[in-house]
């Protein structure tokens, strides 16, 4: 019995070590649920914190984006106030135009003729400019005056006669005269001693444009030492026509790249030795047969094939910025449709020549008292046509007064603007007043220097 109660009270205390030990493990366990459970919270709780933080940055970004593109909105409607830049002022432009304002529509008309002494004098011979030469220019105030051998008698003569004219107008004028070389040179054939250079065609024949720029220079030296300011030189035509008597051996040869070449370097040099060039005859007349001042000519060239030939030359001129380029009277029925002088021809002048070659300087016709032009019109016919083709200066009316009224008739009536008589006016001015805008700003620039210039030296020694 009392081994039993032994037994039984061991398998009590065994009974009560693994409840012991049960209970511990359900707490174990119980423990680390607990532990899971609030960790698990805890992530939970600060995966939805996270969320309603970035949930709230989306809303309030959202926000300040709307807000910046109702702000664009609203200043893409408000009115731009635009900024413009104050044009450039060019001040030859200026000079010219403060001047022409100043002048009568009288004195604007009368700038547009080129024209000899004689036409505005009504003397026969014109060898010396006095009270006759003074009156005609304050009565007829012209662009430009021509003068040929008959004028020329003497050298001293010839400076004082161009001196005093220059003196006596009131606007600055054009003095020219065709000195081309050879047999065409009114300065070096009157018998003044100069120095005379070969034929266009001996230079040609040459092949080197270098003579015909050192012929410029000489002929360009000796006409400003007398006071001329335009030469009526290099002639542009390519003589393809062995029968052309009017051209001969004034063109330098029947190559158009080889005459291009030779006419770029005449003008070239004679505009930088202070001579305007005037390339003549557009748009070409060396193929033709006529003699220009005794009948109407005609070219039967197209328009492609003047433009691969004819047109070289003149472009060659439009390079080297030539002042003048003077119209001919000859006829292109291929290009205009019909008899018209080129000289009188809107297509030929100002769609072909300045539209299409881009020339902006001197439009001249050739002589308006040839036969080509007076058998066909009246000097003052002539006259407002060349200007309504967009001609700027008229050379040579057979009778200068009924075209100079014909012209004003023109502008009174409306036909021609005073507008467009402006518009060649600027060309004219432009060129008249360049070398005197030139010296103004090279004397004034000369001032400025001496002005800062170190006087102590210079003091020093009027102080001794």
């Amino acid at each position: 019995m009392p081994e039993m109660d032994k037994n039984q009270d061991l398998d009590r205390r065994e009974f009560r070590r693994k409840r012991r030990a049960r209970n511990q493990l359900i707490a174990y366990l119980v423990s680390l649920v607990v532990v899971i459970g609030c960790g698990l919270g805890l992530f939970l709780g600060t995966k939805q914190v996270l969320a309603s933080m970035e949930e709230k940055r989306l809303a309030e970004e959202a926000q300040v984006a709307a807000e910046v593109a109702a702000n664009e909105e609203e200043e893409m409607t408000e009115p731009v106030e635009e900024v413009t830049e104050e044009p450039v002022v060019d001040p030859l432009d200026e000079l010219v135009d403060s001047n022409i304002a100043t002048m009568t529509l009288e004195e604007k008309v009368a700038g547009l003729f080129f024209v000899t002494p004689e036409s505005i004098t009504g003397v026969g011979k014109v060898v010396k400019a006095g009270d006759g030469t003074k009156t005609a220019l304050e009565t007829y105030p012209v662009g430009g005056l021509i003068y040929f051998g008959q004028n020329i008698v003497s050298d001293a003569q010839l400076k004082e006669m161009i001196s005093n004219t220059i003196m006596y107008s009131k606007f600055p004028l054009f003095i020219g005269t065709d000195e081309e070389g050879g047999e065409v040179s009114r300065i070096a054939k009157s018998g003044i001693d100069v120095t005379e250079v070969l034929t266009a065609a001996e230079i040609g024949d040459g092949g080197d444009p270098q003579q015909a720029s050192s012929a410029a220079t000489t002929i360009a030296d000796y006409m400003k030492e007398y006071g001329f300011n335009v030469n009526f030189a290099p002639v542009a035509d390519v003589a393809t026509n062995p029968s052309n008597e009017m051209i001969g051996d004034r063109s330098y040869g029947a190559d158009a790249t080889l005459v291009a070449s030779m006419v770029k370097s005449a003008v070239t040099s004679y505009q930088e030795n202070g001579i305007s060039a005037c390339a003549k005859h557009w748009p070409g007349i060396g193929d033709i047969a006529e003699d220009l001042h005794e009948s109407a000519g005609t070219t039967s060239k197209s328009l492609e094939e003047m433009r691969q030939m004819e047109f070289q030359p003149f472009i060659a001129a439009i390079e080297a910025g030539t002042d003048m380029i003077m119209a001919s009277h000859v006829s292109t029925p291929e290009i205009t449709g019909d008899e018209t002088p080129t000289s009188l021809s809107s297509l030929l002048i100002t769609d072909i020549l300045r539209g299409e070659l881009g020339y902006q300087g001197i439009v001249i016709t050739d002589a308006m008292n040839m036969s080509s032009i007076t058998a066909t019109y009246s000097d003052a016919e002539a006259s407002v046509k060349a200007i309504q083709a967009g001609v700027d200066m008229i050379l040579m009316p057979a009778d200068f007064k009924a075209a100079y009224e014909g012209v004003l008739a023109a502008v009174a009536e409306g036909t021609i603007t005073e507008e467009r008589i402006n518009e060649s006016l600027h060309r004219i001015y432009r060129i008249k007043y360049a070398d005197s805008l030139n010296a103004t700003t090279e004397a004034t620039e000369t001032t400025d220097t001496a002005d800062t210039t170190d006087t102590t030296d210079t003091q020093d020694v009027v102080s001794e």
